[in-house]
């Protein structure tokens, strides 16, 4: 490999790619080629499959609404997985609509952008309320609305096989 100089200004590039063996992908690995990962630039389809998931607080007298829309990728193979792509928080109480509709579209910018989004859960589940958190229908204490939403995200992801539980040991 040779040295230059640059003695100009730059003022464009382009990445050469050569062929080489490193860039080809092998016979056996060849279906592989074919599979549709999650990633940031995946187009958002017509129609994407959802739930919608009902938080009750003694917080507040209106209920919200979580909406988790999923992409199918590779539909029919071997390789079909289901991934969030994006979330909606509806509530007729407005008093918190600020920071929901940017933690909505945090989270949803996390599920497209692919990858492991699984952390948010844990992320979510340990936000406290400096107000004391509250006891949710049924004795279960929640540490704060977050908090909840966060159960709600766990919940959804374990139904899709995205969370797996994890087996006792028989230690």
């Amino acid at each position: 490999m040779s040295n230059k100089t640059i003695d100009q200004a730059i003022v464009g590039y382009k990445v050469v790619q050569q062929d080489s063996e490193k860039n080809k992908i092998p016979a056996d690995n060849a279906a592989e080629a074919d599979v549709i990962h999650m990633h940031e630039k995946l187009v958002r389809p017509e129609e994407l499959e959802g739930s919608t998931y009902k938080i009750k607080t003694p917080l507040s007298e209106h209920a919200l609404y979580v909406t988790i829309n999923d992409i199918v990728l590779n539909p029919g193979t071997d390789h079909e997985l289901r991934r969030p792509f994006e979330v909606f928080i509806n509530s007729k109480n407005m008093d918190q609509f600020q920071w929901i509709l940017a933690l909505t579209r945090v989270i949803s910018a996390v599920f497209r952008k692919g990858g492991d989004a699984t952390f948010m859960v844990e992320e979510l589940k340990q936000v406290f309320d400096p107000q004391g958190g509250y006891f949710k229908k049924g004795g279960r204490f929640m540490p704060s609305l977050v908090a909840e939403i966060g159960e709600v995200l766990d919940r959804h992801m374990r139904r899709i096989g995205l969370i797996k539980d994890q087996a006792l040991s028989s230690e």
